[in-house]
């Protein structure tokens, strides 16, 4: 078939996708939509992004493969049509410690070109080159922090927090635990040191050798004897507190480790540059009277103000403040004016960081490629997302596809082409409903999106009648200022703004003022490795495992329910140590994972897998979604109240044993929420929640309202920091902010219930909910 100017799909398998064909146009934007779990995310990122990037990857030397995250090659038939891909997704793993707004979005780069070539230096001084103003390099760092901004020293106090313990009590904290603590106590021993007085009785001279000898001595050491065990005489080297715990720090390839060894230490700023990371040479080059540092602490906005006035000066100022210029003012087109390029990458929210990469590729000038983009529009005010479908169609316009899995209508409507993938969530989606133009979506009857997409669906409002008021005086916390704000009880509270405007920092003030229960339902995610999942979270693994152990066949081999944890050894496949794959390290290169040759991901050995409960394994029960899973417990109350928990809360699509490692922010929160609406509800009870319709298709986020207007009809009060207007429109209080980000917001544009934001002439969110009331 020659080349009809389609990217052609046919039986896709992936996940839950039921053999699916689909054809998409090149060159146009298109916007994948469906319930959440219903097999969209399989279909743009697990198939046609996992298929480009698997063709390029083909086509690279092996050493290299090995240098990218890949997908697994994805199940189906034929691909046509495909060019190369790139993948803007939210992603789950945090950038490190030392990337900011300005490294991430490469404007970094940019202004110190600007400062080494157009800077002013001191009288006498020679010219810089653009390295020698980035702390991440050797000649721009402070020397004296290394371009942390903060030095660590390690003194008496911080090594031996409590004096009056003996050496043998443990007085040395920081000393290595086990078999090295006793080879560190019976050197000490052997050259004449008494381990049984108080530290503080020890003479002055010997603590000091003790803690911060430069020497290593070797000695002869005679271990005192335990009971049943003879040990030999053996050479043993004395390496001083100091040096141990400098050499954890320094060297040690585990955050773990290195997290222990910084808790021995005293953290100062640093005193050269003071805190502000780079070299005196540096220090002393300004551009417009300002240095590096102060340029790099302004917000966005402002910093595209300053430069965009030096865009036409003559020589090499001109272009290079033009360059900066339009590439900070690409971010403040997507609602990211508010941050500096200074800001640490860790403390951005996943939306933030995928509009960063947006932002970097519209200045990338790519032509002919495929955008793959996981909900560009989370954590965007309304009034951003119109700026957002701007730079979409900018992306598009340079010649390329822009594939988004998108759950914001506003943006979906801007699309050229839309995939429907349905009709509903896990086993009951996965099929395409339709693919075409927008407007014909409109006839599709089986389309849960139609009826949102064209229809303004508002939730059925439930009145809450407040039964008092949380009062918060003076508030400070980031850019809110003095702030004075009253908090409805057993109501429910939405509060609005802008990107930035102090919405999450309203959040925080309101959990710490409360004198009840107050619990935070946050993003953050339930485990950092894959040992954590969404059955051991909730706790309903506890009640699985016994169900096991309860079997004949358990008992009859005497399993107990830890047989039946992945965690401990005795029913976990040892080569992978439950793990269901295993590290392949290589030298000089990132470890790589492949499944478990023995268990092939299963996770177990071959005996506990051959104890079944109704003709399931452990580990098939751990592949169960949750959707399957609650006809199988149907008589288990304390499990099939998790499931169903789950359930409502539109999470029915997920596997029992889903990795931690592999689920979104929303989804995360979501468990989160779950494991709580099992608990006992307290009156007094306070939910906070951050962006709780993240990720959410409409019709799921009707779901989850319905829920947390339960919680309050229980007598329970529920504040969350909301985008979503439906969700806005049915709570029983607003607290509107604004009115931009930054230092353009913190205070309070309105507060009321909806028709009140609707009505306020200054608020942006009032503007865009009028349509909706």
């Amino acid at each position: 078939m020659g080349d009809d100017g389609f990217i052609r799909v046919t039986g896709a398998r992936v996940h839950n996708l039921r053999n699916v064909d689909v054809a998409v146009p090149r060159g146009r934007l298109v916007a994948f939509t469906g319930v959440s779990g219903s097999g969209k995310s399989s279909l743009a990122f697990g198939t046609i992004f996992a298929e480009a990037q698997h063709r390029y990857l083909e086509s690279v030397a092996p050493y290299a493969r090995r240098l990218v995250q890949q997908l697994p090659v994805p199940e189906v038939e034929d691909v046509t049509g495909l060019p190369p891909a790139v993948a803007l997704g939210q992603r789950r793993s945090v950038p490190s410690g030392r990337s900011t707004v300005g490294t991430l979005s490469r404007v970094s780069n940019s202004l110190r070109m600007l400062m080494s070539r157009a800077g002013t230096y001191p009288e006498g001084a020679e010219p810089l080159y653009s390295d020698a103003f980035s702390p991440n390099t050797i000649v721009g760092a402070c020397p004296q922090c290394e371009g942390r901004g903060v030095v660590h020293e390690i003194t008496e106090e911080s090594l031996v927090p409590d004096p009056s313990l003996s050496i043998a009590e443990g007085a040395i904290a920081s000393w290595p635990r086990a078999w090295q603590g006793k080879n560190l106590r019976d050197i000490l021993r052997t050259l004449g040191h008494d381990l049984d007085a108080p530290w503080r009785e020890l003479p002055a001279q010997d603590r000091e050798w003790i803690l911060f000898t430069e020497d290593e001595p070797v000695v002869t050491v005679h271990p005192v004897r335990e009971a049943g065990r003879i040990q030999r005489p053996y050479q043993g080297k004395y390496t001083s507190a100091s040096r141990l715990v400098l050499r954890a720090y320094a060297s040690s390839a585990s955050e773990k480790t290195r997290e222990r060894a910084e808790g021995f230490m005293t953290t100062l700023t640093c005193p050269l540059c003071e805190g502000r990371l780079l070299a005196p040479e540096a220090l002393a080059v300004t551009f417009a009277g300002r240095d590096i540092v102060e340029l790099s602490s302004m917000p966005v906005t402002e910093l595209g103000a300053l430069l965009g006035g030096y865009r036409d000066d003559p020589g090499a100022v001109g272009p290079l403040a033009r360059d900066v210029a339009e590439r900070v003012d690409v971010l403040d087109e997507l609602g990211l004016g508010y941050l500096s390029l200074h800001r640490a990458a860790p403390t951005l929210s996943s939306g933030e960081l995928q509009r960063i990469r947006l932002a970097t590729q519209l200045r990338a000038g790519l032509f002919g490629v495929v955008y793959v983009l996981d909900e560009p529009s989370a954590g965007l005010h309304p009034t951003d997302s119109a700026a957002l479908s701007g730079i979409l169609r900018r992306l598009r316009d340079a010649g390329n596809t822009v594939c988004l899995v998108e759950h914001d209508l506003d943006v979906v409507r801007d699309a050229d082409w839309v995939v429907d993938v349905g009709p509903g969530a896990g086993s009951r989606g996965g099929e395409i409903l339709y693919s075409g133009p927008v407007e014909g979506l409109r006839a599709v009857a089986d389309s849960v999106t139609r009826r949102y997409l064209f229809h303004k669906v508002v939730p059925e409002h439930r009145r809450h009648e407040p039964t008092g008021l949380l009062r918060l005086r003076g508030v400070d916390r980031n850019n809110l200022r003095d702030l004075d704000v009253d908090v409805p009880l057993t109501a429910f509270t939405a509060i609005t703004g802008v990107s930035g405007s102090g919405k999450s920092s309203l959040l925080e003030s309101i959990g710490e003022a409360s004198p009840g229960r107050v619990v935070r339902v946050d993003q953050q995610p339930i485990g950092r490795t894959p040992r954590s999942n969404l059955a051991t979270y909730t706790g309903l693994f506890d009640t699985v495992r016994k169900l096991f152990a309860a079997t004949d066949a358990a008992r009859e081999r005497g399993y107990g329910p830890s047989r039946f944890s992945f965690n401990v050894a005795g029913g976990r496949c040892e080569t992978c140590e439950g793990d269901g794959h295993v590290s392949v390290e290589l030298l000089f290169l990132p470890s790589t994972y492949t499944p478990c040759p023995s268990c092939h991901g299963a996770r177990y050995n071959p005996e506990t897998l051959e104890v079944t409960y109704r003709d399931h394994t452990i580990a098939d029960v751990l592949d169960l979604t949750v959707e399957d899973a609650a006809p199988f417990f149907a008589d288990v109350s304390s499990v099939l109240r998790a499931l169903e928990t789950l359930q409502d809360v539109g999470l029915g699509y997920l596997r029992l044993g889903q990795p931690a490692t592999e689920l979104s922010g929303g989804e995360a929160q979501r468990i989160k929420l779950a494991t709580e609406l099992q608990r006992r509800r307290l009156d007094d009870t306070l939910y906070l929640l951050d962006e709780p319709s993240t990720g959410l298709h409409p019709h799921d986020t009707d779901l989850l309202m319905n829920r947390l207007h339960d919680l309050v009809d229980g007598g329970a009060t529920v504040v969350v920091v909301e985008h979503d207007l439906r969700v806005v429109a049915g709570a029983d209080h607003v607290i509107d902010l604004g009115p931009g980000g930054g230092s353009a917001g913190g205070r309070v544009v309105a507060a009321g219930p909806p028709t009140a934001i609707a009505a306020a002439p200054d608020s942006r969110t009032g503007a865009h909910l009028k349509a909706l009331l």
